[in-house]
C-alpha cells in the first residue's frame, strides 16, 4: 500500500472539491483529490448543466409554436427527443475538460480515482493508498432522495441521474415533487411534447415567495402541465409504460414514466466518519460557522454540509475554507447573501429574506417595494411583461429580493451584490442603467422606494417652493 503525505486532501471532485483543489494547488499547497465516480460531480453530469441544456431545447420548441405575437407564423416543432438528449450530452462534453483529471493533474493535483474512507482521525484510505493530510475537505455532494413510498422499489422510476438516458419522449410523465427540479423538468417536457402531471405533497415551489411562485405556476399550468398540490404520494404500482401513483386522499394518477424529484440527501455513507470523530446531522455532516466538522482538521463543504444545495454555494464554501486552510485566517460562511434561481420560464429568483421572513424578523420596520415588468419598455417590446420585482428594505438597506419574470436569474445578481456588501437603496438608485434593458427594473425598483419620499412629501414641496421663490 502506498503511503502519501499531503497538505490538503479533498474527497470528491464535484463543484466544491474541484474549487478547493484548484485554488489550493495554485497557491502552493500539496493537494490530493479522490474521486471514484465522474469528475465534475452531479452539477456537470446530472444536474445544473444537463437540465439547463434540455430547457434550452424546450424554449426553442416553445418559441416556434408561439411566434405569432411577433408577426411570424406559428409552426408545430418537430421534436426529436433523442437529438435533444444528444444536445445535452454535447453540452456536458464541451464543459467536461474544465473538470477533467487531465486538467487537474496539469495543475499539479494528485488525482486518485478511488473512493475514500477514514481509517483514523488523521488518515484516509483509498484503494491501495493511505493518505495522511494536514487538512481534509469532504466534498462528496448529494444524491437524489428516494422517499419511502410503498411500491416504489418495485417499479421503474427516474431521477435526475437517470433521466438523461431516456431516448424517447415520455408519453405521460408523472413527477413526484413540485420543487425547482420538478417544475423545471415539467415545463421542459411539456414543451417538448409530453403530457405532464406534477404531484406535490404540500405547496409547489414552497420555499419561495408565494405571490411570485404563483406567477410561475400560472404560466406552467397555462402551458398544460397539471400541478396537483396537497397530494402526498402513498403508493406506486404498475410496470414500464403503465404506472400509477395513488395519493393519500385516494386519487390515482396514471402515466407512462415516473420522475422522483423530492429533494436530495448528503453522500455520507461508507465514509466511516465515526473513525475520524466526525458527527452527522439529519441533513448531512455537522459543521460550525467555519465549515469545520467535529474533527478540527476536517472540513465539510457543499451539499454534504447539510445547508443550501447549490453549485454556487459549493464554490462559495470552497473560498471560505481555502482562506482558513491556506492562510490560517478566520473565515465564516453565511447564507444571508446567497441567491437561488428556478429556471422555469418565467424564472423565479430569490436572495436574502422573503417578504414573510423579513416581516417576521423586522416587523413593521420592513418596507416592501414592488415594481412590475409591465412598466419596463424592453419587457413590453419582447412581450415578456409577466413578472414582478419585490425588494424588502429595512432602514434604507435591502434585506431580501424576490423576482419572478424574464431574466430573473440575471436581475438577482445585483441584489446579491447589494445585500452581500450591506449597500443602501440610494446606491442602487444612483446607478445608470442602459435603455432599454430588463436590468432597468432594478433601478426602477429603487426609484419606487424613493418616489413617495420625494413626490408625496409636503416638506419636499415646501423646500422646492422656497428655493424656486428665491432663485435669481
Amino acid at each position: 500500500m502506498e503511503r502519501i503525505d499531503t497538505d490538503v486532501l479533498v474527497i470528491g471532485a464535484g463543484s466544491a472539491g474541484l474549487s478547493v483543489a484548484a485554488g489550493a494547488v495554485q497557491m502552493g499547497a500539496r493537494v490530493v483529490l479522490l474521486e471514484a465516480g465522474k469528475m465534475g460531480g452531479d452539477c456537470l453530469n446530472y444536474g445544473c448543466v444537463p437540465s439547463k441544456a434540455l430547457i434550452a431545447s424546450a424554449k426553442t420548441a416553445y418559441a416556434m409554436s408561439h411566434a405569432s405575437r411577433y408577426g411570424i407564423a406559428n409552426v408545430v416543432p418537430q421534436v426529436d427527443y433523442a437529438a435533444a438528449q444528444d444536445h445535452v450530452a454535447g453540452v456536458i462534453a464541451q464543459i467536461a475538460p474544465v473538470d477533467s483529471q487531465e486538467r487537474f493533474e496539469g495543475l499539479g493535483v494528485r488525482v486518485i480515482r478511488e473512493f475514500g474512507r477514514f481509517v483514523s482521525d488523521t488518515e484516509v484510505e483509498a484503494g491501495d493508498h493511505r493518505i495522511r493530510a494536514r487538512r481534509v475537505v469532504i466534498a462528496t455532494g448529494s444524491s437524489p432522495l428516494v422517499p419511502p413510498i410503498r411500491g416504489l422499489d418495485a417499479v421503474p422510476y427516474l431521477t435526475n441521474e437517470t433521466l438523461w438516458d431516456v431516448r424517447e419522449i415520455p408519453a405521460h410523465l408523472l413527477i413526484i415533487g413540485g420543487g425547482p427540479i420538478g417544475l423545471e423538468m415539467a415545463q421542459a417536457h411539456r414543451r417538448l411534447g409530453a403530457i405532464v402531471t406534477v404531484i406535490e405533497g404540500e405547496r409547489a415551489l414552497g420555499k419561495d415567495d408565494p405571490e411570485l411562485a404563483e406567477i410561475v405556476l400560472e404560466q406552467v399550468r397555462g402551458e398544460g402541465v397539471e400541478i396537483v398540490e396537497g397530494a402526498k404520494a402513498e403508493e406506486v404500482r404498475g410496470t414500464a409504460g403503465s404506472l400509477e401513483v395513488e395519493v393519500e386522499d385516494g386519487r390515482v394518477f396514471k402515466g407512462s414514466h415516473l420522475l422522483v424529484a423530492v429533494g436530495r440527501k448528503a453522500n455520507i455513507q461508507d465514509l466511516d466518519l465515526e473513525k475520524a470523530g466526525i458527527e452527522t446531522s439529519k441533513s448531512g455532516i455537522k459543521v460550525d460557522a467555519h465549515l469545520r466538522t467535529t474533527n478540527r482538521k476536517v472540513y465539510a463543504i457543499g451539499d454534504v454540509a447539510g445547508g443550501l444545495q447549490f453549485t454556487h454555494v459549493a464554490g462559495y464554501h470552497a473560498g471560505v475554507v481555502i482562506r482558513s486552510i491556506l492562510f490560517g485566517l478566520p473565515s465564516s460562511a453565511t447564507t444571508r447573501h446567497i441567491p437561488w434561481v428556478t429556471y422555469t420560464q418565467p424564472e423565479l429568483a430569490q436572495v436574502g429574506m422573503t417578504e414573510a421572513q423579513a416581516k417576521d424578523a423586522h416587523g413593521d420596520k420592513v418596507e416592501v417595494v414592488r415594481f412590475p415588468y409591465t412598466h419596463n419598455d424592453r419587457a413590453i417590446a419582447e412581450r415578456k411583461t409577466n413578472g414582478l420585482v419585490k425588494v424588502m428594505v429595512v432602514k434604507g438597506r435591502p434585506v431580501g429580493a424576490s423576482i419572478a419574470g424574464e431574466q430573473a436569474g440575471e436581475l438577482i445578481n445585483l441584489w446579491a451584490l447589494v445585500i452581500a456588501n450591506k449597500m443602501k437603496m440610494s446606491q442602487v438608485a444612483n446607478m445608470v442603467a442602459p435603455y432599454p434593458t430588463i436590468g432597468e427594473l432594478n433601478k426602477r425598483a429603487a426609484g419606487a422606494y424613493f418616489s413617495p419620499r420625494l413626490f408625496e412629501s409636503d416638506v419636499v414641496k415646501k423646500v422646492v417652493g422656497f428655493v424656486q421663490k428665491w432663485l435669481p
